[in-house]
């Protein structure tokens, strides 16, 4: 089988999120558990096999999996896979690829007037959940309550793994969060997400205009660097809590600087509303940049 490194969410190598994806005949013969014994192996947050090297119903069937089980979703290995299938299976320029997932068929397209080209998806549509309380989230992060942003609610939001969307008042707050393992133990039963998203408006640059950090120590992961399904449900909870007094958003997330893998995440989302019905159109973007590939050996 082939195997190849990028990196996710940066236009540089050795930074954003760094994904494994596996590829070749070989792959399809393999099974569920040695797939999550090569996603230990490698022991990125997540790593992605693809299934078929031809489209099947339009798409390239793809599966992702942290070192702990599989996920139906995810937005670095979307975007991360679908430009390996556009540079070493299709091998040439393409302006969409579609992966086949768990949660359905995901479009990836390409803007190649940036370099390196910017890949957009198109996440399902957000649902949103339970309220949390400031009290329940605040000692798992070892946070205060002033800590958070009270304008804004703290909520379960998904596009296809939810997440616990959490605003914070200051970029100080956001870097002093951790998470204390035996709280969030606690913290998380009955719970219908266990992933923590918490973001803030302060920046480390000007010229973005949000910063974020993700745990999911549930998957395995203590803290991811760059996390586009986190950020596809940030994308619907700005628009849908007005938090830029816009329906619309086009903004720049910074995630990872807290550990050394600056990211950034491109959010396009707008809120339309027809009668009684409304709904989300979300676009989350990031660069790729190839570090590495080679023969994994089975």
């Amino acid at each position: 089988m082939q195997f190849y490194i990028v990196d996710v969410f940066t236009a540089n190598k050795y930074a954003g999120n760094q994904l494994a994806v596996l590829a070749g005949s070989e792959v399809a013969d393999l099974s569920d558990q040695e797939m999550l014994q090569i996603a230990r192996e490698i022991n990125y947050s997540e790593t992605t096999f693809i299934m078929a090297d031809q489209p099947v119903n339009g798409g390239y069937p793809v599966r992702i999996f942290t070192p702990a089980k599989e996920l139906p979703f995810a937005g670095h290995p979307t975007l991360g896979t679908a430009d390996i299938i556009a540079r070493e299976i299709i091998k040439q320029p393409v302006e969409q690829v579609i992966l086949n997932l768990a949660v359905g068929q995901i479009p990836v397209t390409f803007d190649h007037s940036q370099s390196p080209a910017i890949l957009w998806m198109k996440p399902n549509q957000p649902v949103f959940g339970e309220i949390l309380t400031p009290v329940e989230i605040v000692a798992v992060l070892g946070l205060a309550v002033d800590d958070l942003d009270q304008n804004f609610s703290i909520q379960v939001v998904s596009t296809g793994i939810p997440f616990i969307i959490i605003p914070l008042n200051s970029l100080a707050a956001l870097e002093k969060a951790q998470v204390n393992l035996d709280k969030f133990a606690d913290f998380i039963q009955n719970k219908t997400a266990t992933e923590i998203f918490i973001f803030c408006r302060e920046t480390y640059h000007s010229d973005h205009q949000l910063a974020a950090r993700m745990f999911a120590p549930n998957l395995g992961i203590i803290e991811d660097p760059a996390t586009g399904s986190a950020n596809s449900c940030l994308a619907g909870y700005l628009v849908e809590h007005n938090y830029f007094n816009s329906a619309e958003i086009n903004i720049q997330v910074e995630q990872g600087y807290s550990i050394q893998r600056p990211s950034l995440l491109f959010l396009k989302a707008n809120k339309l509303v027809n009668n009684d019905h409304s709904s989300i159109d979300i676009l989350v973007g990031g660069q790729v940049v190839m570090v590495a590939k080679g023969e994994w050996l089975r």
